[in-house]
């Protein structure tokens, strides 16, 4: 959140443009990570080791240019100003003087930054005639390490300093080895990805060529092998992961909390995950997934899963959901209260809905809630408006109950996990209950890896019924090999050979983006040498054995771990279903959305396909009785919706006043509505009826 950059652009224009990944945002802005959908491209987010500038003092600025040789404006002929050789000088935007020698000028000031005399972010260049100083804040700017005649100023001893901790991020700036350049000093430089590509006109050097990519496409590993949309979509599934969120987690009052029971840190890593502390609090665990299709429970990116390791744990995370309300003041000197639950005589606490109070009105921790009972025994005053002198003394008939009770699912046994007492700004207070739910994963719940495959469960097998290899391991999950051609995300082969090769050789193996050149990646040919070592193939493939015919399987199959995140999208959220229930009162059709019991929309496109396959009178059956059915009386005569008269015993038309013409007839309530709602703005529309 904290790197985010939201464009003020109209989100609804469909406009490529401020969409677009511009050059000029290389290493400043991060290129994967950034939404599909209608925010694609106006939402980025900062690469790793960018930095926004503040606002920096002019006065010393303005004092050092004129001491460096520049000529305030106010004293210099309208023609010295277009001298050859001769450049304006800018400072924030504003003309400041001119100089006769601007690229000298430039230079000086960039010697005195790299010795720190002068601010570390002062933008410095020199660009058609012109030259231009930004002190000013909201620049985005990078560091990178400044090159002599091919030659980075960053030498092993300087390094050796650094691992022995002497030195700091500090020091470099100090001594003048790194610098602080912003996108437009960036665009007149000519930076060398690697020290193997620097020439003698090289200015700059990178740090390191991952710090281009930002904090959440930096947990991808190998990121350069696959195909750009694919991190993208990982960028954007990542933040759905369920893990630890923090130390203090479980002593915060969040709204909703996803955590995962047992959070594991990738065998494959990244230096990335080591900068932000991903494998302190990781989310996800290294699943054994073997790429295979087996009992076409798999296909279209369903995943099968072993029992076994569900029962071990795998997967299995606790939703917190925090539940509350605010004790008011009313104007009349009168509040709400919470007071201890009467039972009705004759029957037992423990039968009644007030089961779970404590005698202070409040649920007791530790009980199990079910859906409908009352976990706050609130009551709020009958009367707030005419003024109570004693407030204290009002008596139990003056006010009427509002408990607070629990909506839940059927079936979804829920634990009071804490409850808090506390109070605003006003100083009114409040109560919070957070209520907590253990699950284990289940059919359509919803997994994925760190390179945007994503699939959900579709079948569940118990573990004596799964394939298993030479040395006996059995997957944790079974993936579909059709998800490989067309994504091309190679990097999860890589993962997938890496983690096994990290398993193996107790040693974590990383796969830092770009890094096979400087060594910070491991490569395919030794991770597969290790794996040859180990007494594995070379490929990552094993000779598997069927789980339910006992034989081998005609194919050597590419197995090892991989890193699996379960997506807080879970079945039990989104399961619904109605047969009757509430209405909207203006319309008279059925809710929308699950929470409040709504029926299940038949659109334009569903009503499409009903015509298509020639089935139209279920759009009679979809679009009007089981909606909004409602029996109207028309006039045949004038076609104006009629009225029942009680006093005559029958229907009359509006403007002839007689029941002789009329009739009754079948239409949706929203259509009579819109008739009525066309009258009142004095359009007539008449129904014209023949007999079917």
């Amino acid at each position: 959140m904290m790197t985010k950059i939201t464009s003020q652009f109209e989100k609804t224009r469909k406009v490529s443009g401020p969409r677009a990944l511009q050059p000029s945002q290389w290493g400043m802005l991060c290129p994967a990570d950034t939404p599909e959908g209608e925010s694609c491209g106006l939402v980025k987010n900062l690469a790793l080791m960018t930095h926004v500038t503040t606002d920096e003092e002019e006065g010393p600025l303005i004092r050092l240019a004129f001491l460096l040789g520049v000529e305030p404006i106010s004293s210099v002929m309208g023609a010295e100003l277009h001298d050859d050789g001769t450049a304006l000088v800018f400072l924030n935007g504003l003309v400041l003087g001119v100089h006769r020698r601007p690229l000298a000028f430039v230079s000086a000031v960039r010697r005195l930054r790299r010795a720190a005399m002068v601010g570390e972010f002062v933008s410095i260049h020199a660009q058609q005639e012109c030259v231009y100083i930004a002190s000013d804040g909201g620049r985005v700017c990078r560091p990178l390490i400044i090159c002599d005649t091919g030659l980075p100023r960053v030498t092993n001893q300087h390094l050796a300093k650094v691992k022995a901790k002497q030195w700091s991020f500090t020091h470099f700036l100090r001594a003048g080895l790194i610098e602080w350049l912003d996108v437009n000093e960036e665009n007149n430089s000519l930076i060398a990805l690697y020290q193997t590509h620097m020439r003698p006109e090289t200015t700059h050097l990178e740090i390191e060529p991952f710090t281009l990519l930002g904090v959440i496409a930096g947990l991808i590993p190998y990121p350069h092998h696959n195909q750009s949309p694919r991190n993208t979509y990982q960028c954007a599934m990542g933040k759905q992961a369920m893990g630890n969120i923090a130390f203090n987690q479980l002593a915060r009052m969040d709204t909703l909390l996803y955590l995962l029971s047992y959070p594991q840190r990738p065998l494959l890593t990244t230096k990335t995950i080591e900068l932000v502390g991903y494998d302190k609090l990781g989310a996800g665990q290294n699943a054994t997934v073997a790429v295979m299709s087996y009992s076409g429970y798999d296909i279209e990116d369903a995943i099968v899963m072993n029992r076994a390791s569900l029962d071990r744990g795998f997967g299995r995370c606790v939703v917190v959901r925090k539940y509350g309300t605010t004790i008011k003041k009313y104007a009349n000197h009168t509040k709400d209260r919470v007071v201890r639950p009467v039972v009705p005589p004759g029957q037992k606490r423990g039968t009644t809905k007030f089961k779970l109070l404590d005698q202070d009105g409040v649920a007791s921790v530790g009980e199990v809630i079910q859906p409908g009972e009352i976990y706050l025994n609130k009551q709020s005053p009958i009367n707030t408006r005419d003024m109570v002198s004693n407030p204290g003394t009002l008596p139990d008939s003056a006010f009427k109950p509002t408990p607070m009770s629990w909506k839940g699912v059927a079936g979804e046994s829920c634990v009071v996990d804490r409850v808090m007492l506390t109070q605003n700004d006003e100083g009114n207070r409040i109560f919070k209950v957070m209520v907590r739910h253990t699950r284990r994963p289940e059919l359509g719940d919803k997994f994925s890896s760190r390179h945007g495959q994503k699939g959900v469960m579709g079948h569940i097998v118990p573990q004596e019924d799964m394939p298993f290899s030479e040395k006996g391991v059995c997957p944790d999950l079974i993936m579909n090999p059709h998800g490989f051609p067309s994504r091309m995300t190679v990097g999860k082969m890589i993962e997938l050979l890496g983690s096994k090769a990290a398993a193996l050789c107790g040693r974590f193996h990383y796969g830092v983006a770009f890094g096979e050149p400087e060594g910070l990646a491991d490569r395919v040919e030794d991770i597969s040498a290790t794996l040859v070592q180990h007494g594995f193939s070379y490929s990552g493939k094993d000779f598997i054995t069927s789980g339910i015919s006992g034989e081998p399987l005609e194919a050597y199959i590419f197995m090892g771990p991989v890193y699996y995140q379960k997506l807080k999208h879970m079945v039990l959220d989104k399961m619904h279903a109605r047969a009757r229930g509430p209405r909207v009162v203006l319309t008279r059709q059925p809710t929308e959305g699950r929470s409040r019991d709504g029926g299940l929309r038949l659109g334009e496109m569903e009503r499409d396909c009903l015509i298509g396959y020639g089935a139209s009178m279920l759009l009679l059956e979809r679009l009007m009785i089981s909606s909004d059915q409602f029996e109207v009386h028309v006039c045949k005569h004038c076609g104006l919706l009629g009225y029942f008269d009680v006093s005559m015993g029958c229907a009359l038309c509006p403007s002839l006043k007689t029941g002789e013409h009329m009739t009754n007839m079948k239409l949706p309530y929203a259509c009579k509505l819109l008739f009525q709602e066309l009258q009142s703005m004095n359009i007539i529309p008449r129904l014209s009826l023949a007999d079917m």
